[in-house]
């Protein structure tokens, strides 16, 4: 009931707003497009500061003529007179020390961009409101994003449909290798050492690889370009999971010189709990690093970066059955088989990760109209994920893989007047270790995989209305794997007579194998994009991709522990290849705005994991999925608009739609993100401490396309074994989410500080998201309070 009294406060709240004012926003940069953060907005005695990313908001400025004051240090001052009736977009960019101005863009009268790739951004406000949350979470703002999970601290991101090896993320310009084939592997990075997050939907973006079938996700630093020191440090409280989280940063900007970034999280967390009980075993920890270090001239820079992040996360203890008879009941119920007090402690099963990222970057200017850039990298992975096991073998991980990737790479850049050209090169080595002190086989066998590539990308812009762009891209991969296999197992597959080439030794009831692949991978874009007055756009993109199959799809064999499933790859499997249309029409208004991008994806052996049946083993019963092959069609729609509804008050609508065929089989496809929408009001006060309240709503429709691969189990009833439905296909309901948040901003001493309030499923909603992997066995997580405190220094 207190719950429906505060809506009721809000709506009204809402509803009785009536104000004759406006807002400025806009993005402030230098001449390079790069932003200037902590850029000085004047009108008045009103006033507001750039973020790093560059952007600003200026509330409940009176309507009329308005004087404009935009200033930064060693830059010029744009001071000018605006008419101000309604919401206005302000973007300037500020030439390095001129007295005047060089340059101010309205945006609505831009000229059209030369690329015609479509890149939706993570608002860094966005970014820090997920601070003690993760990459994925955050990425659900954007409409087409939905989220593959295990449990709830392990989240992917999916881009229409699609996620893992299809969906590479890129954190600092280097290409993130954590073993990301698994689907309950989420990528290792702190969300809190993201200054801008991207998102690219779609094979569009070839500088970063061929095989992004699915989209791209960009993760960069926080870069500050003037002469300061800034920090930043943010405390989250959390109702669910009884823990917290910290994160605190420091910036030093130059403009030339040394700069230099420096940061740490550290985020602690105990079980958590659905409505009606404890979900034994979730909690989560994790202590994080990340610094940069930058040496500025005026025609080159080098930089060194380095990133550590370590966590430990707790599997549901639900996950894991003991017989066959309890696999069956635990799915078939829908009740837990273990719930037990709450705690702190994490125990088997869990996963341990530690991820390090180094890297040295050397940019040059070779002309006024050209760049190059080197690049190299190293990463360092290592994954052990512990099972349920006794005795001498308590402490010891069942799957205790490290993987180490050297990668280097040039991109030249040319860009004059209405034309770009990029062309670059690439190189990479991996070496993947299987340790055997587990004493159990492992999942994934060790493996060097030697990959290289180059790239050319044109673009023009033909009028001030249409650009286009092209793009062509090669990539050679060979993969070098040493196998066991169970002799038993070699003939259940079929491999008998198709790949006696791979046998190099018997082992009596094994064989030892060395399976060899090569690829040569052919992917290609082609995009324009038409600007038909000052406020429509229409960008169409169509793109080949290929992708390889993962070591995963080859190779996989066993108890994937973390996920409490027997997984089986398969040494047939071929690469994907996928041919996406797709495009987008924007319109930008200042009291009505929208995007919608509808898209088709034909991709030809599509590979999916397909449930089979269950296999009883030495550790309990445990489904069986199998990676099969067969092509398939995506298409969908995403949705986005915003309204504004009066001057303090926006309404905004997202929903995403995904259909996706087994073109063979003539059946949908499994795993496809159900149909979503989102609604939230935004409303903003008429104050000087940018005081808002927000309330959202989720409804995410039951998911009535799905393959049936149930299956049947043998179970013991009254001494017999009699043969059990096993419901593994059936989507759960549909379910509705309510969330509100509210914050203001306030000055302590000299410390500009935020305060924001978050509830999160306000009505304790019990739901099974059908993309979650333990969905099986437990519901997910109930109402959350979140207290957050950041503090800018």
């Amino acid at each position: 009931m207190r719950f429906n009294i505060l809506l009721l406060f809000v709506l009204v709240a809402i509803s009785n707003s009536t104000y004759s004012q406006s807002t400025l926003s806009g993005r402030v940069t230098d001449t390079k497009n790069q932003p200037l953060d902590g850029a000085h907005i004047h009108i008045g005695e009103r006033h507001a500061l750039s973020n790093p990313a560059g952007t600003y908001e200026l509330h409940n400025i009176s309507n009329g003529q308005q004087r404009v004051v935009i200033s930064y240090i060693g830059y010029s001052t744009l001071d000018t007179i605006m008419d101000i009736h309604e919401d206005v977009v302000l973007n300037a960019v500020l030439k390095l020390q001129s007295t005047q101005l060089e340059e101010v863009m309205l945006s609505e009268s831009a000229r059209v961009s030369k690329s015609a790739v479509v890149k939706q951004d993570v608002k860094l406000i966005t970014l820090e409101k997920y601070s003690s949350a993760t990459l994925g979470d955050a990425l659900k703002e954007i409409p087409g994003v939905y989220s593959l999970k295990t449990g709830n601290s392990i989240v992917k991101p999916v881009i229409n449909g699609l996620h893992s090896s299809r969906v590479p993320v890129l954190v600092n310009n280097v290409r993130l290798e954590d073993q990301q084939w698994g689907t309950e592997h989420a990528p290792n990075l702190d969300i809190n050492s993201a200054g801008k997050v991207s998102v690219i939907k779609g094979a569009s973006a070839l500088q970063y690889g061929g095989d992004a079938i699915g989209g791209l996700v960009l993760v960069e630093p926080v870069s500050v370009l003037k002469d300061t020191l800034y920090g930043r440090s943010i405390v989250s409280l959390n109702s669910n999971g009884r823990g917290s989280s910290i994160t605190s940063s420091l910036h030093k900007g130059a403009e030339k010189g040394w700069a230099w970034n420096a940061g740490g999280t550290f985020k602690y967390f105990g079980d958590r709990e659905a409505p009606d009980y404890i979900l034994s075993n979730t909690g989560n920890r994790e202590g994080n690093f990340f610094g940069d270090v930058k040496y500025i001239a005026d025609t080159y820079d080098l930089s060194a970066s380095y990133s550590f992040y370590n966590a430990t996360i707790g599997i549901a203890s639900a996950t894991h059955i003991g017989s066959t008879a309890d696999l069956a009941n635990a799915i078939n119920s829908g009740i837990p088989a273990v719930v037990n007090p709450f705690t702190y402690n994490i125990k088997a099963p869990k996963q341990e990760i530690q991820h390090h990222l180094g890297k040295l970057n050397f940019n040059t200017d070779l002309s006024p109209f050209s760049k190059l850039a080197l690049q190299y990298a190293f990463q360092l992975n290592h994954r052990k994920e512990f099972d349920i096991r006794r005795g001498d073998d308590r402490n010891k991980a069942a799957l205790d893989l490290t993987l180490i990737t050297h990668s280097i790479q040039a991109d030249w850049k040319y860009e004059k007047d209405d034309n770009s050209l990029k062309g670059g090169v690439s190189f990479a080595m991996q070496n993947n270790e299987a340790s055997p002190d587990t004493g159990i086989r492992p999942l994934i066998p060790n493996y060097n995989r030697t990959d290289a590539g180059a790239y050319a990308i044109a673009a023009h812009r033909f009028t001030n209305s249409f650009s286009a762009e092209a793009g062509l891209r090669y990539d050679f991969s060979h993969v070098d794997a040493d196998k066991f296999y169970q002799k038993s197992r070699w003939t259940s597959l079929g491999y008998e007579g198709e790949f006696d080439n791979f046998i190099v030794a018997d082992y009596g009831t094994q064989w030892l194998t060395n399976p060899t692949f090569t690829y040569n991978n052919i992917s290609a874009s082609l995009g324009i994009n038409k600007q038909f007055n000052s406020n429509w756009e229409l960008f169409a993109n169509a793109g080949l991709a290929m992708r390889n199959p993962n070591p995963s799809e080859l190779f996989s064999d066993g108890l994937h522990h973390s996920n409490g499933t027997i997984e089986l790859g398969d040494l047939r499997t071929q690469k994907e290849e996928s041919y996406k249309l797709s495009t987008t029409l924007k319109k930008q208004g200042r009291i009505f705005s929208f995007e919608v991008t509808p898209y088709a994806n034909f991709i030809s052996n599509f590979i999916f994991l397909k449930p089979t049946g269950a296999e009883y083993t030495i550790r309990g019963s445990f489904p069986v999925y199998q990676y099969t092959q067969n092509d398939a069609l995506l298409t969908g729609v995403d949705f986005h608009s915003d309204v504004y509804l009066g001057k303090h008050l926006k309404y905004s609508l997202n929903m995403a739609y995904v259909h996706g065929t087994n073109r063979d089989t003539d059946e949908p496809l499994i795993d496809m993100p159900p149909f979503i929408m989102g609604n939230s009001l935004l409303y903003t006060f008429n104050d000087r401490h940018n005081s808002y309240l927000e309330l959202n709503s989720q409804a995410v429709f039951k998911q009535n396309r799905y393959p049936n691969y149930n299956f049947y189990a043998d179970v013991p009833q009254d001494g017999e074994l009699v043969p059990v439905l096993v419901d593994v296909s059936t989507p759960p309901p549909g379910y509705h989410l309510l969330n509100f948040s509210s914050g203001m901003d306030f000055t302590l001493g000299k410390t500009l500080t935020s305060v924001s309030f978050t509830v999160n499923n306000i009505f304790n909603t019990s739901y099974r998201d059908y993309l979650n992997r333990q969905r099986l066995y437990t519901d997910d997580i109930g109402r959350n309070f979140i207290l957050q405190l950041k503090f800018n220094y």
